[in-house]
Order: C-alpha cells, then sequence, then structure tokens
C-alpha cells in the first residue's frame, strides 16, 4: 500500500529503488505502529490539543487577573493587558483574608491528610493480608460509604458534630481522619488494599519465620514498599480536603476557622466595605471587578499547583505502580 501511495504521489520518478521506498515506509510508519513519524506527529498534536484544553481557562485567570477595567472592556484587548495591574492581587489579598485562610487551611488540608494517609494504610493492608473475621462484609460497609452521596449524611452529620461542640474548627475534618474516614476515605482504603493485595506473600513468611508480628510487618517491611501509594493518597486528601466546599459550607458558619474554598463568597462583599480615603472612592467600586475576582482565583489554586509542581514526577510514578493502574 505505501508502495503505491509513494508511486503515485511521484509519477515522475519511476526508478525509485524498492530500498528506498522501504526505508521511507519505516520512517512513516516505523518498525511497530508506535514508533513510525506519522506516530509520533498524531501524539504531539494531541497532547498539544489537550494541554490547551487544560491550561487556557488557567491563562485566561493570568491574563485577567492583571487587567483594569478599561481592558477588561476593550475588546481590542484579548490576552496581554496594556499595563500590568499589580494592586488587583493586594486587594484580592485583603478581600479574602488571604494569609489567615491560608493557615487555616493549610493545618486543616495538611493533618487530614497526613492521616488519612497512615489510617487508610492500617486499614487497607488490613483488608488485604489479614485474616479477620467477616472481612468481606466489612469492606462491602466500607464501599457503601464511598457509594452513598454525602449530601444524603449532611444533617446527621451536621448534628452529630454540633452535639460534641466541633462546628466552626477543623475538628469535623480531621477527626474522621484519623480513623481512615473522611473525605473520599473509602477511596484510599480501596487504594491500599489494592495495593497490598499485589505484593508477594512470600515477604510477609519470612518476617513471620524471624520472628516478626502482624504489626512489626506491616511497619518495617510492608508500609515502606507503599511509598507511592501513601504519595497518591497524600496529594488526593490534600487537594480534596482544599477544595472542598459542601462539608466546608456545612461545618463552617463563622470566620473562627476559614476554609480557603469559601473566601470567595464573601470577598467582594469585605471589598465593598473598604474605605479608600486617598482617591475618595465610593463604596461598591468592586461590585464589576472581573480582574480582582480573577487574581483570587488564582490565589486560591496557588498552593495546590506549586504542590504539584514539585511532585508531580513522584506523582506519575505512583500511579503506575498502585492499584489505580491495575
Amino acid at each position: 500500500m505505501a508502495k503505491l501511495i509513494l508511486k503515485k504521489a511521484i509519477p515522475g520518478k519511476p526508478g525509485i529503488s524498492g530500498a528506498s521506498l522501504d526505508r521511507i515506509k519505516r520512517l512513516l510508519l516505523g518498525q511497530r505502529l508506535n514508533d513510525g513519524l506519522i506516530f509520533k506527529i498524531f501524539t504531539y498534536i494531541m497532547l498539544v490539543s489537550i494541554s490547551v484544553l487544560y491550561l487556557s481557562p488557567l491563562f485566561y485567570m493570568l491574563s485577567t487577573s492583571f487587567k483594569d477595567i478599561s481592558d477588561l472592556i476593550d475588546p481590542a484587548v484579548h490576552w496581554i493587558p496594556r499595563v500590568l495591574k499589580v494592586e488587583n492581587y493586594t486587594d484580592a489579598i485583603k478581600g479574602l483574608y488571604y494569609f489567615k485562610a491560608l493557615g487555616h487551611t493549610l493545618f486543616m488540608s495538611v493533618s487530614a491528610a497526613v492521616l488519612q494517609m497512615f489510617s487508610c494504610a492500617l486499614t487497607g493492608y488490613a483488608f488485604a493480608r489479614l485474616h479477620i473475621p467477616y472481612k468481606n462484609v466489612l469492606f462491602v460497609i466500607v464501599l457503601l460509604t464511598f457509594i452513598i452521596p454525602t449530601q444524603t449524611m449532611a444533617i446527621p452529620l451536621f448534628v452529630l458534630f454540633s452535639n460534641l461542640g466541633w462546628l466552626n474548627s477543623p475538628l469535623p475534618f480531621i477527626v474522621p481522619a484519623l480513623f481512615a474516614q473522611g473525605i473520599k476515605g473509602a477511596l484510599f482504603i480501596i487504594i491500599f488494599r489494592q495495593f497490598f493485595s499485589t505484593l508477594p506473600k512470600e515477604m510477609e513468611e519470612s518476617a513471620r519465620m524471624d520472628g516478626a508480628g502482624a504489626l512489626r510487618t506491616y511497619w518495617k517491611i510492608m508500609l515502606p514498599l507503599a511509598k507511592p501509594a501513601m504519595l497518591i493518597v497524600f496529594l488526593f486528601s490534600f487537594v480534596w480536603h482544599w477544595n472542598t466546599y459542601f462539608e466546608a459550607a456545612l461545618y463552617l458558619k463563622n470566620e473562627t476557622f476559614l476554609a480557603m474554598s469559601m473566601q470567595m463568597d464573601f470577598m467582594q462583599g469585605r471589598l465593598n466595605d473598604l474605605t479608600v480615603s486617598k482617591d475618595a472612592l465610593v463604596a461598591g467600586q468592586f461590585d464589576m471587578n472581573e480582574p480582582i475576582k480573577m487574581a483570587g482565583a488564582l490565589l486560591i489554586v496557588l498552593p495546590p499547583l506549586v504542590l504539584y509542581m514539585f511532585a508531580q514526577r513522584y506523582f506519575v510514578e505512583g500511579i503506575e505502580r498502585t492499584g489505580l493502574v491495575e
């Protein structure tokens, strides 16, 4: 087929040798399907298209966050503003109570992620390796906690945490994480169970012959091997606790403890309450200020982006080695 195509494409070159045609064919198609020039070009086109699809909202946020109102309403200004207005970020920091919310949300997200990482690892190891009565029944219950929507449990959980005096604090997020539950806790148990199930049983048998019990075997042998799964669970848990809105809106009703995901709801009202005596600006000046909102949104997503930027290589390696690809 490749020879016929080349003969039609080069009608004035009837003397092309078979060896040349074979070289061109190998160049275009390759020895295998995935190493030819055509396949590589198609792969790069797909990667660039997907990158543009996912990165264009981020570039739009970054571009808009440096605009002023005149650039925003000017149809001639699309990506690059005439003047970079850095004051949008200072206003967004004030409106978000950024540093206070950043400290509170970092404490809550990191604490819950670390606790879920260790508690779900122990629970997943128990489901994968230990002989526990009614283990399958208990695992079905864990699956039910993952399948049942959180919204259906909102009222009982709110009443429970209210009676315990945990509202307006990080305890509704941290304490469930300590017991291998909380946000997506069942999913993390499944990830660890799948990972430990793939490890050879000979390692445990050798440890048992050396006199190690189940807990020592887990701590000294199995848990160090689970570092890829632990990294995956930590990153997922951190991002989901950082971005949680439903649970934060349910449990946090005042400004005693601030969740970053909720601060955009209050930023505009806080900015409208600001008094700027130097320029004698009136209240309500921020009502139509989309650049400040984009600056605030970018500040909110910045910490998870920075975390992923440093951990992405280990994240990809962990995805390849955990049960997520089984």
